[in-house]
């Protein structure tokens, strides 16, 4: 049951082994670039398992101590992850002590590969949900580890690399397009994150967006059901 599940999980989380590697070599290296120990982004990587406030805490460490503003930053910065966490509820309620580990390791890419994937019949849920969490954070840990320990042999200009993260929700994000036969709610989520990206601006733009769309999709989910019934 659990080989049959990780053999399952494994190839839904190939893409995310390309990109956390190439994320998490850049932040080892970027981190050493700071004057940092390998411990910092090794720790770091397996506790935090928050990609983009493991770039921000590296600035914040090297800030004055504020950890009313940290932890005031940290929310802003993970907030979507309420959401991801009320829509979880119902899919982790039958996993067992799985789902403790699978609340902590929850990201952004095992949000939407859980959410998304019909689990082939045969296949324990849990156990496959268990596999793509641990397998995500594998990849960030191994790529974060890898980075750190040849960060002091290699120096570049770390600058953009973040963007790979943003290339890989684009291709998740194409890829259930074209599975859904209703557009509904992808166009709507659209529409409400450059609307707001308008009225707040770049550094604000994605609580307010998550709020939003959270509200139109549950106002709407009726008329939804209808269409896709």
């Amino acid at each position: 049951m659990i080989k049959k599940a990780f053999k399952c999980a494994f190839p839904y989380t190939v893409p995310i082994l390309t990109g956390f590697l190439f994320l998490g070599i850049s932040y080892g290296i970027y981190m050493r670039a700071l004057g940092f120990s390998a411990a910092y982004p090794i720790f770091m990587s397996m506790l935090i398992f928050a990609g983009s406030m493991e770039f921000v805490t590296a600035t914040m460490l090297l800030s004055s101590f504020n950890p009313v503003g940290a932890a005031l930053l940290t929310l802003m910065v993970n907030a979507r992850h309420i959401f991801y966490g009320i829509t979880m509820v119902s899919k982790y309620k039958q996993v067992g002590r799985k789902k403790w580990y699978l609340i902590f390791g929850m990201c952004d890419e095992s949000f939407s590969i859980n959410c998304s994937v019909d689990v082939p019949e045969g296949v324990d849920k849990g156990w496959f949900y268990f596999w793509v969490t641990l397998l995500n954070q594998s990849y960030w840990v191994l790529g974060a580890t890898s980075g750190a320990l040849i960060g002091s042999l290699l120096t570049f200009d770390t600058k953009g690399l973040e963007f790979v993260m943003t290339a890989l929700f684009v291709v998740i994000f194409l890829d259930n397009w074209l599975k859904e036969k209703n557009y509904i709610s992808s166009l709507l989520g659209l529409a409400a994150s450059l609307a707001c990206l308008v009225l707040f601006g770049a550094d604000k733009f994605l609580v307010p967006s998550m709020c939003v769309i959270f509200l139109i999709l549950s106002l709407a989910r009726p008329a939804l059901k209808k269409e896709v019934a």
